[in-house]
C-alpha cells in the first residue's frame, strides 16, 4: 500500500477478529495528586493525594486494547486469591470478556503496579508481587483451553511481562498448536525468555530488549542491524518489530527486507501501556489480512496516540482510523478528573 488511508478499511474489520491472549495479568493503580512543597524530613516531595484509579494492567491492558478497538478476546492468565485478583475478574466480566481461562492459584500474589502522578508526571512506582512459575496442571488448563478454542481463533498474543505465567512448557505447547493450525503466533516478549520465543509470526521488543538479548548494543543504525539480523537469525521468526521510542519502530522480515518506521508522536508523556496497544493493534491488523509491514505500520500511529496520555491508555477504533486520516492531533493529558 502506497497510502496509509488504504488501511482504513481494515480497521473496520478488527470487530471481525478473534485473539487468544496468555500471559501475565496485573493491576494498574494510579494515585493521582499535586505537589506544593518538599517534604522537611527528605528532599522529596509531597504529594498531596486527590484521587486514586484501577486499571488492568499487563496481559489484562492488552485485552483492554483489543475490546476497545472491536477485536473478540479469549484470556488465559493466573491471578492471586486476594482482592485485587477479585478485581480483574470483575473488570473482565463487566467488559463481556470470557474468563475460563483465569486460573486462581491460592499461594499467588496479584501483581500491583502503584504509581504517583502529579503535574502530569509520575513521581514515583511501587510494585507489589511475588514472582513465582504456574502449576504444571495450569499450563495443561491453558493449553487445554487452546485446542478446544483453536479453530474459533485468528491469532495467538503472547504477553510476557516475565511473572512467571511464560514459560517453557507453556510455549512449547502453544507453538505447536498454534504452527500446526496455522495460526498468527505473536509474541510481546521479556528478555529472559527469548530463546523461548521460535518460529513465531511477529516479535515486538524495545530495543533495550533486544540489545540485551542480541548481546549487542546499540549506539548507532549498524548496531540496530545487526541485532534485528541477530535475532530474527536465532529465533527462524518470520518478522522482529523493534519499537525506538522517540525514534519509531524498525521491522525486519525473514524474506530480508527491513523498514524503519518514523514515530507519529506529537509528544511523550508516557510509554506506560504503550508495547500493549502495539502488540495488539499489530495482531488484530494481521489477523485482518494486513502484511506485516502494513499493521506496523498501524500499529506505529497507534502508540503514537497512546503515549500523549499519561497512564495505561487504550484508543477506539474511531480514533485510529481519524490518526490515520488526519494524522495524530494533540492529545489530551489523561489527569485526574477530580483535580
Amino acid at each position: 500500500m502506497n497510502n496509509n488511508n488504504e488501511l482504513i478499511p481494515y480497521i473496520a474489520k478488527f470487530n471481525n477478529a478473534r485473539i487468544m491472549v496468555i500471559g501475565d495479568l496485573m493491576v494498574d493503580e494510579y494515585i493521582w495528586g499535586n505537589v506544593s512543597r518538599i517534604s522537611p524530613e527528605a528532599p522529596v516531595p509531597v504529594v498531596s493525594v486527590t484521587s486514586e484509579s484501577l486499571r488492568l494492567g499487563g496481559a489484562g491492558n492488552v485485552v483492554n486494547n483489543i475490546h476497545s478497538l472491536g477485536g473478540k478476546v479469549l484470556l488465559a492468565g493466573i491471578v492471586g486469591n486476594d482482592e485485587m485478583g477479585r478485581k480483574i475478574i470483575h473488570d473482565l466480566h463487566k467488559m463481556g470478556v470470557e474468563t475460563k481461562g483465569v486460573i486462581v492459584e491460592s499461594e499467588r500474589v496479584t501483581t500491583v503496579k502503584t504509581r504517583i502522578i502529579a503535574q502530569h508526571q509520575q513521581v514515583v512506582r511501587y510494585d507489589r508481587e511475588v514472582v513465582r512459575g504456574i502449576h504444571p496442571e495450569n499450563v495443561k488448563q491453558i493449553l487445554a483451553l487452546l485446542e478446544r478454542r483453536m479453530d474459533e481463533i485468528d491469532a495467538v498474543l503472547i504477553s510476557d511481562y516475565g511473572k512467571g505465567v511464560i514459560c517453557e512448557p507453556l510455549i512449547e505447547g502453544v507453538r505447536s498448536l498454534a504452527l500446526r493450525a496455522g495460526k498468527i503466533l505473536s509474541v510481546d516478549p521479556k528478555v529472559k525468555n527469548f530463546p523461548l520465543f521460535r518460529e513465531v509470526t511477529i516479535l515486538t521488543p524495545n530495543h533495550y530488549e533486544a540489545a540485551e538479548a542480541a548481546g549487542r548494543w546499540i549506539q548507532n543504525e549498524e548496531d540496530l542491524m545487526a541485532v534485528g539480523r541477530t535475532l530474527l537469525q536465532r529465533l527462524q521468526a518470520r518478522s522482529i518489530l523493534i519499537t525506538r521510542g522517540e525514534k519509531g519502530m524498525t521491522l525486519f522480515q525473514d524474506n530480508g527486507e527491513i523498514t524503519n518506521i518514523p514515530t507519529m508522536a506529537k509528544e511523550v508523556f508516557d510509554v506506560t501501556g504503550a508495547g500493549d496497544t502495539v502488540i495488539s493493534v499489530l495482531t488484530l491488523a494481521l489477523a485482518c489480512g494486513l502484511s506485516a509491514k502494513e499493521a506496523a505500520i498501524l500499529s506505529n500511529i497507534a502508540a503514537g496516540i497512546v503515549v500523549g496520555e499519561i497512564g495505561t491508555a487504550t484508543i477506539k477504533a474511531s480514533e485510529l482510523e481519524d490518526a490515520v486520516r488526519n494524522g495524530i492531533r494533540e492529545k489530551r493529558k489523561r489527569v485526574d478528573p477530580k483535580a
